[in-house]
């Protein structure tokens, strides 16, 4: 899984970069947690039935959300507004119940890893924290080259908690935010989280198909449940707002959609293979200097004894983006061919030319707020 192990740590990356802390948390979690989160009244029916053991009376379910854990992380010490906002981020793997029916390979599964993040802010914060994450999210997806986006905006539905003004707060931050960043969206009565509005931001792939991916929760009732608190400028002690993140998704329904968006054909630096070497005659000399200085690529060398053009066929129809060439003369001249899968050659170029034009091909997008 070369291609999910590159998203993941495209996404880490960015996260790093931007202010969030990473965690970890257990799989499984005692009943009482998710009574106070309010997940086994609202929730149960999407989640695992309970797991009992011989030598407690307690009943564990397995997680089908991290945010009771995070919020336990944040309780773990006293927290000053200077602190504020606490972002955690976790690859985190939940669990739920889902039909058979809806079952749909690595589109709908039972269990899935979300890069999932929870933000702990100010109520004086917030608008700016929104404004923030929703421009994290854009960006994050055009990097994947998914550029044409769409929003929901969900508001309460009939089986919720909390307080009506704290939804309307809720709800008023996450439509400024859309109307900042003017993103086309849509109203969906009712269909909020039973703690807080939500956006969801669509995507449309290469044949138009829409797919939901990024979801932003605002939450007034979790920090209530769980008497969230932080020490403000005047020294007492107030809630804080929690917001409820995931960009990607499912990080195997977001790998699914990736192969569909593209049907296999990578941008050079996703490629699960991004170099493929293919010999002619006796060239392993130079072979291994060329390897040394593409070492950070992942590479794969045919070195057949078939002919040159079945190799050329076999590459193409890999969708490798870069196939480099080598024979004899090449070996004697310094040289290389390069065949793109975009359809461009080049032959009989500098070694030092060619690496510069792998380099320039293979290219991580930057990422940038």
């Amino acid at each position: 899984s070369i291609l999910r192990n590159q998203i993941e740590e495209f996404s880490k990356s960015a996260h790093i970069n931007n202010g969030y802390e990473f965690v970890n948390t257990p799989h499984i979690g005692k009943s009482k947690l998710w009574e106070t989160s309010g997940h086994l009244d609202h929730y149960k029916e999407g989640m695992y039935p309970a797991l009992t053991t011989e030598d407690t009376d307690e009943d564990y379910y397995l997680k089908p959300m991290n945010c009771p854990f995070h919020i336990l992380v944040y309780k773990n010490d006293i927290r000053s507004y200077r602190e504020l906002p606490i972002r955690y981020f976790e690859l985190g793997s939940v669990y739920r119940m889902e039909k058979t029916g809806v079952l749909h390979g690595l589109l709908r599964a039972r269990g899935f890893t979300q890069d999932d993040a929870h933000i702990f802010t100010t109520i004086d914060n917030l608008n700016d924290e929104i404004l923030n994450l929703l421009t994290f999210s854009i960006k994050l997806l055009n990097c994947f080259g998914f550029n044409d986006i769409e929003a929901d905006l969900s508001t309460r539905p009939n089986d919720s908690i909390g307080k009506n003004i704290d939804w309307q707060n809720a709800t008023n931050s996450l439509e400024e935010a859309l109307n900042q960043q003017k993103i086309s969206y849509k109203i969906a009565q009712g269909e909020g989280a039973f703690y807080g509005p939500k956006i969801d931001l669509h995507i449309k792939d290469a044949i138009g198909r829409r797919w939901q991916l990024t979801t932003i929760q605002i939450d007034f009732a979790q920090p209530n449940n769980f008497s969230l608190e932080y020490v403000n400028s005047e020294n007492k002690k107030v809630r804080p707002v929690m917001i409820h993140r995931a960009l990607l998704g499912s990080i195997e329904r977001f790998t699914g959609i990736l192969i569909e968006h593209y049907a296999g054909e990578f941008p050079g630096w996703l490629a699960p293979t991004q170099i493929n070497i293919l010999t002619i005659g006796n060239v392993d000399e130079y072979l291994d200097k060329i390897i040394k200085k593409i070492s950070k690529y992942r590479i794969n060398i045919d070195n057949r004894n078939v002919r040159l053009g079945e190799k050329i066929h076999d590459s193409k129809k890999m969708k490798i983006p870069i196939t480099l060439i080598i024979g004899e003369n090449d070996s004697k001249n310094n040289t290389v061919a390069i065949n793109y899968l975009s359809g461009e050659e080049t032959k009989d170029i500098s070694l030092e030319h060619g690496l510069k034009s792998i380099n320039k091909a293979l290219k991580k997008p930057k990422f940038k707020l």
